[in-house]
């Protein structure tokens, strides 16, 4: 009886914390914390990683390095650093210290250019700088031996031109105080989204960082590579005698049919020996056959692992990322290679891929790179995969992948001891904003077709917000498409349905049908404020991943190839109404919403039905071929359209604009678009349809948000990512739940009580 009685005290304490949740709100957003970047010790002690937090005045980004004690059960993070822009944490091999990247903010300026700092893994120790150079430095790597870094330096291609041809300006003007900001453009990709202006005069080049001396004085940076082209991916040898590094020789690669990079090898003189004067010779060079990125070298130097697209029999929009490997031999006065080998073609998975969302760290550094064992026939790599992003150890020998995480979860990233007894990864999910897990070592059970180890949560950064927020994991649903149902290889169309909290069956929701872009990326189980948000405010949302999404398979994302808008728009609508099938939605209260290629979809879906009662084009395109002439990606032009340019394709383009349609629209549309948007250029789109709804007596309106890119709802200043989703839910209540929204009017007819 006693015990029956602690069980009802139990559940009834269970239900009063339940009871006190409450939805989550769009300010929660300001208080979110982002983990990135993350860097074991070498002894696998540990931990480092970049913590990224809103700013106290809300109008933007403050990065710091992370400490977290893995010997410790329970340990909490430590601040290493204090700085507010912060980053690239790099252990020195010895475990001792610490390089990062750190830029300073100044009141009323742009912030310094970032610079390499060492400080030790004591919090109380002063950072010192080691690097002052007048870009900046960036992805600094410490050398085997410990004695150096190389780090990376935007430089001008021609020092001594370019200076003269500054003082040629200002002597051309007449007044040599005065700098002429007129721009001479003469390639292709001229400005490029969330950067702007691009100086083709200056590219980014390898220099060699010496450390501090005991009396405090350092040699000067040695700039070791320099000329037209920049240097991409940097490694260094075993014996920390080589550098190697991989270029493209190509002014224009965007334009070139099957684009690819090369390896150069640089051999750095003695220790302890002079550096000789100008550039060293480059004494090693290896073609790729693809473009090679992301590249890693095994800890005994013989081979090199990278990601890389395989050159297809025909042109295609799409192609997964594989894994490649490339053998070195070291035998004679410089290396030689063999040709790469790729490790994963047709297996299906996409290589250093993964699934998309809206809140990976603001500035706080990508997703893991390859990560070697310490046998050199090992790694450890992730994938996107049906929605989830796994993490795999791979088998260089057999190219056998051997998956180490469960799905239904997206891996954003991780770090690996040599002997990987030792992994840590950043997991996310639906309800997860991202935290710090030990993969554990799955146990031996030969009846397991795919053995997993545990995971055990090591941070608890967000935890006082979300213990108070009410969350729910979104159902998922398989939906047979209606339409071409044959081009389809064994692939339903995975749809994933965010529901209120509140959701009571037998009630009918409004609901949002939310597309996502690319149009070759992918949802899945990853956080996503705007779903949640959504739901909270009392929405079914419908976010699926129809054909031409990534990581259900190469042909299954290639189907939309010159069919772009078409048949993906017939699988949308197959998922709202499986949705309303299962009673959850009402059939007379749909939006439809989406940004980039979902912008473009929701433009398309709006000419092509007018079941949605108000729609939500998000940085979109209504015309292809103003988008070819005016976007910042030449180089998707290439790939995307293999049949570009428009103006030999006149027809086509049309057929596959909406502004061809633009007729058909009965849907009051918000367009939310950014002025420095330089991927989706407003004027190829949402400016088009605004213009030409305002001209038919059709309720419209643009948010244009100032200074903001491509990267608005991902990156953007924390004040316009609120604003971004109230006006995309206010939008939507003032016609789907009629709710007065005056804002929105030239001439409003209600008042807000």
């Amino acid at each position: 009886m006693r015990r029956l009685q602690a069980l009802l005290v139990l559940a009834s304490f269970a239900t009063l914390a339940q009871a006190q949740k409450r939805p989550i709100t769009d300010r929660d957003l300001f208080a979110f914390t982002w983990i990135a970047d993350t860097q074991l010790s070498p002894s696998g002690n540990s931990i480092a990683f970049v913590q990224a937090t809103v700013t106290p005045d809300h109008s933007g980004y403050q990065t710091s390095i992370y400490l977290l004690d893995l010997t410790t059960p329970g340990a909490m993070p430590v601040a290493l650093t204090q700085g507010t822009r912060d980053g690239s944490p790099r252990w020195s091999p010895d475990g001792t210290h610490i390089a990062f990247t750190r830029a300073v903010d100044k009141p009323g300026v742009p912030p310094t250019p970032p610079q390499v700092y060492l400080t030790t893994p004591d919090p109380r120790a002063s950072p010192i700088r080691i690097t002052d150079l007048p870009k900046g430095a960036g992805a600094p790597q410490w050398s085997p031996n410990g004695q150096f870094m190389v780090v990376t330096s935007s430089t001008p291609q021609d020092p001594a031109k370019a200076k003269s041809e500054a003082a040629q300006k200002a002597r051309a003007t007449g007044d040599e105080a005065h700098i002429s900001d007129v721009r001479i453009i003469n390639r292709a990709t001229w400005r490029f989204n969330g950067e702007g202006y691009l100086d083709s005069t200056m590219v980014p080049q390898a220099y060699l960082i010496s450390l501090p001396k005991p009396d405090g004085t350092q040699d000067a940076p040695w700039q070791l590579t320099g000329g037209r082209f920049g240097v991409q991916d940097i490694l260094w040898s075993p014996k920390s005698d080589w550098i190697l590094y991989t270029s493209s020789h190509v002014d224009e690669p965007i334009f070139e049919e099957h684009p690819h990079d090369t390896l150069y090898g640089i051999a750095l003189p003695a220790a302890g020996t002079a550096h000789p004067a100008g550039l060293p010779p480059v004494t090693f060079t290896q073609d790729f056959t693809v473009e090679a990125r992301g590249l890693a070298l095994a800890p005994d130097g013989t081979h090199i692992a990278f990601h890389a697209e395989a050159i297809p029999d025909k042109p295609m929009s799409h192609q997964e990322g594989d894994l490649w490997v490339m053998d070195l031999n070291w035998s004679g006065s410089a290396p030689s290679a063999s040709a790469p080998r790729n490790l994963t073609a047709f297996k299906g998975f996409e290589m250093g891929g993964g699934v998309g969302g809206d809140n990976t760290a603001p500035r706080g550094g990508g997703r893991s790179g390859i990560t070697w064992a310490a046998d050199s026939q090992h790694l450890l790599d992730v994938a996107g995969s049906q929605g989830s992003s796994l993490l795999f150890s791979v088998d260089t020998t057999t190219g056998t992948l051997t998956r180490l995480t469960a799905r239904q979860q997206s891996i954003n990233g991780f770090a690996a001891t040599p002997d990987q007894k030792t992994i840590v990864a950043l997991v996310s999910n639906p309800i997860l904003l991202g935290e710090l897990f030990r993969i554990g070592t799955p146990a031996p059970d030969p009846t397991a077709r795919e053995p997993l180890g545990p995971q055990t949560q090591l941070t608890h950064v967000n935890d006082a917000l979300f213990a108070q927020l009410d969350l729910t994991m979104p159902k998922n649903l398989h939906v047979a498409p209606t339409v071409n149902a044959n081009d389809i290889p064994f692939v339903s169309i995975d749809t994933f349905v965010q529901l209120p909290p509140d959701f009571k069956e037998g009630t009918r929701y409004p609901l949002i049908l939310n597309i996502h872009g690319g149009p070759h990326s992918a949802y899945g189980w990853v956080f996503d404020h705007e779903m949640l948000l959504m739901a909270a405010r009392g929405y079914v949302v419908v976010y699926p991943n129809p054909r031409g999404s990534t990581t259900y398979g190469q042909n299954f994302a290639n189907i939309i190839e010159n069919n772009y808008p078409g048949d993906d728009f017939h699988d949308l609508m197959d998922t709202v109404d499986a949705v309303i099938k299962k009673g959850w939605a009402d059939p007379d209260k749909l939006g439809v919403t989406g940004g980039s290629g979902g912008g473009l979809l929701t433009d398309w879906a709006v000419t092509q039905t007018n079941r949605f009662k108000a729609a939500v084009a998000q940085r979109d395109i209504t015309d292809w071929a103003n988008w070819w002439y005016t976007a910042d990606a030449a180089s998707f032009h290439q790939s995307f359209t293999p049949i570009a340019p428009p103006f030999d394709h006149v027809e086509l383009y049309k057929a596959k604009s909406p502004i061809t349609f633009v007729n058909n629209i009965k849907t009051p549309m918000m367009f939310i678009l950014g002025d420095v948007d330089y991927r989706t250029p407003p004027g190829s789109g949402g400016e088009e349809f605004f213009r030409a709804l305002k001209y038919k007596h059709i309720p419209t309106v643009m948010v244009r948000f100032p200074r903001e890119s491509h990267e608005l709802s991902r990156s953007g200043e924390p004040w316009h990512r609120i604003e971004r989703l109230d006006n995309i839910i206010n939008w939507f209540d003032g016609f789907l739940l009629g709710k007065c929204e005056p804002q929105f009017d030239i001439n409003p007819t209600c008042k807000v009580q």
